[in-house]
């Protein structure tokens, strides 16, 4: 029998857990399998599992309520797809076997139920997350518009958090050391010019010299957008006051045209190169950047 990936159509939802829905779309059955004989996946997006002493107790109590998602081995073994701190506390709770939904998968399909399986769960921080989406898309070559399709998340939220994801390693380190996880002040940190930049931005953070932008509640969201009318008119009124710069390649078919008020044009240099580096960023990741 071939390997499947996902099941075609198949989206993460969350009026019923993702685990029910692979094994009916599969037609899978659920088994017991001896917990010797099955381990974790490697390349599992999820790298803490946290305080494991509830679910342990829990399993003691009653069991297992929730199969595990696993792959076969050739060895006889089974490959845990999802559910891997299921088998920590079952193996906690001294139990010699475990429910388990055994699915033919190959890497993609496998990749993409670990991901997604805990993305509903809530359970990745950060930067599980962000390396998660650039795992689609460097080793499977996955689109932001067929990640975020998977994923159900809009495609906005995959461009930023694959942005996180491209923070180099010494400025993730800095980052973890002072506690900085909002989603907000790391794409702040990655759109910074360069990686000297970075750290420029980073001291400042950390010495209090400058403060994190706020994230915007949807009413002051709603409330700072000008209606259609009165946008056209301010539109009309700043393309006056505008200094343009436009770049065209040599065969005229590509422009890149840049634009600042007039009387910030001598200091919007920085604030222009953070524009085109974002830019760079996106259209380099993403190969449908142009598309609608």
């Amino acid at each position: 029998m071939s390997k499947a990936g996902l099941p075609a159509g198949l989206k993460m939802r969350h009026d019923a857990h993702y685990v029910e829905q692979i094994a009916k779309a599969s037609r899978t059955v659920g088994r017991m399998i001896p917990i010797e004989k099955v381990f974790p996946n490697p390349e599992q997006p999820r790298s803490e599992f946290g305080d494991l002493d509830e679910l342990t107790a829990s399993i003691r109590e009653k069991g297992v309520l929730e199969p595990l998602l696993v792959r076969p081995n050739k060895d006889g073994t089974f490959m845990i797809v999802a559910g891997e701190r299921r088998w920590r506390a079952s193996r906690e709770a001294g139990l010699s076997e475990i429910p388990c939904i055994e699915m033919d998968l190959d890497e993609q399909g496998v990749a993409e139920i670990a991901l997604i399986e805990n993305l509903q769960r809530k359970d990745l921080n950060i930067w599980e997350e962000a390396d998660g989406l650039a795992a689609l898309s460097e080793k499977f070559g996955y689109t932001q518009e067929q990640i975020a399709a998977k994923i159900s998340k809009s495609r906005t939220t995959v461009t930023e958090l694959l942005t996180i994801a491209g923070l180099p390693p010494d400025i993730r380190d800095r980052c973890r050391d002072a506690g900085i996880s909002s989603k907000t002040t790391l794409l702040e940190i990655a759109r910074q010019f360069d990686d000297a930049a970075m750290h420029d931005f980073l001291d400042s953070l950390i010495s209090g010299k400058i403060k994190p932008k706020a994230k915007k509640s949807k009413s002051e969201k709603v409330l700072s957008e000008p209606n259609s009318k009165n946008a056209a008119n301010a539109k009309n009124e700043d393309q006056n006051q505008l200094k343009t710069m436009t770049f065209s390649s040599q065969n005229g078919k590509y422009e890149v045209i840049v634009r600042c008020p007039q009387n910030e044009a001598s200091g919007a240099r920085v604030e222009i190169l953070k524009l085109l580096k974002e830019a760079f960023e996106v259209i380099k990741k993403d190969d449908s950047a142009f598309r609608d």
